[in-house]
């Protein structure tokens, strides 16, 4: 048995983590669950009356639409910034140590500079008056401008270009850390370059890969910035919709239970990723349970 002192001793230990995860999350949570429970009065606002009209609203193919389009768009941001973080961090990885630090801090630069002022950025580079097309004409490679902005191209290019450091880190830890010993042993017994990564260097980086995935995926899901800007209001992400619903339209109820769908979705996806981390786990350690 526990004497009383080691139980406040846990207490005490435990009690700003829990303190945060409270106020930063049961509360806030609890919050968006009893709304959902409301519904909107006339003129907006909040009328006390229990229903789940909401509930049965947010599955109308409308909305699971731009559900639907949010998670896609999540995804391609997502592989895109895998794709290009990996190789990012392979390169930082494999340099002397003494240029690690520096390219890892040109990777979180641009975090430096608010998500906003870069998003403008890249609407003066991709409209048609804008330097890449500019360029692309100078050279001869084009004779009308292209289409770069207000489409879903735009809003993946913002979002990878905003999360991409969120990607390159966690990547960057998991090879650093592998070392170049193992690599060079299945050289060495005859496994080429492509092989040994695909059978020892990926394997035993794919903590790094579910880390940097979750880190770039959730975010992006949420985005409304890059959607609204980038994409020019022409594709609505959830997002928008949840910020249309507390904003503009006042509907709090309707607009809590779309959060608390993404909410549970976040949840379903933070529950694969730690399955996968613990299945990983188990083959590094054979006959862990």
């Amino acid at each position: 048995m526990r004497s009383a002192r080691q139980i406040a001793r846990r207490g005490l230990q435990l009690g700003p983590a829990l303190t945060w995860w409270t106020v930063l999350l049961v509360v806030p949570v609890g919050l968006i669950l009893a709304y959902s429970l409301f519904r909107r009065g006339t003129y907006g606002g909040v009328v006390y009356e229990l229903t789940l009209d909401n509930f049965e609203r947010v599955v109308d193919p409308i909305y699971l639409k731009v559900l639907w389009f949010s998670v896609r768009v999540a995804l391609e941001a997502t592989v895109v910034a895998l794709l290009v973080g990996y190789p990012t961090a392979w390169f930082i990885a494999t340099r002397p140590k003494r240029w690690r630090t520096f390219l890892l801090v040109l990777v979180v630069l641009p975090f430096w500079t608010s998500l906003l002022i870069r998003t403008y950025a890249w609407m003066v580079l991709l409209n048609d008056e804008g330097l890449i097309n500019n360029t692309l004409e100078s050279i001869g490679l084009i004779g009308s401008p292209l289409s770069l902005l207000y489409n879903e191209f735009a809003i993946v290019l913002g979002l990878v270009y905003g999360y991409l450091p969120l990607m390159v880190l966690p990547l960057y830890a998991a090879i650093e850390r592998l070392g170049p010993d193992l690599r060079e042993a299945a050289q060495d017994l005859g496994a080429s370059g492509w092989r040994a990564f695909l059978t020892v260097t990926l394997p035993l980086t794919r903590s790094g890969v579910w880390a940097g995935c979750l880190f770039v995926f959730v975010p992006s899901l949420g985005n409304f910035i890059v959607p609204d800007l980038l994409g020019g209001g022409r594709s609505q992400m959830i997002g928008n919709l949840i910020q249309v619903q507390f904003l503009k339209a006042r509907d709090w109820p309707f607009g809590a239970t779309v959060a608390l769908a993404v909410i549970a979705l976040m949840t379903v996806v933070l529950l694969i990723q730690a399955w996968m981390n613990a299945r990983d786990r188990r083959e590094e350690v054979p006959g862990a349970v």
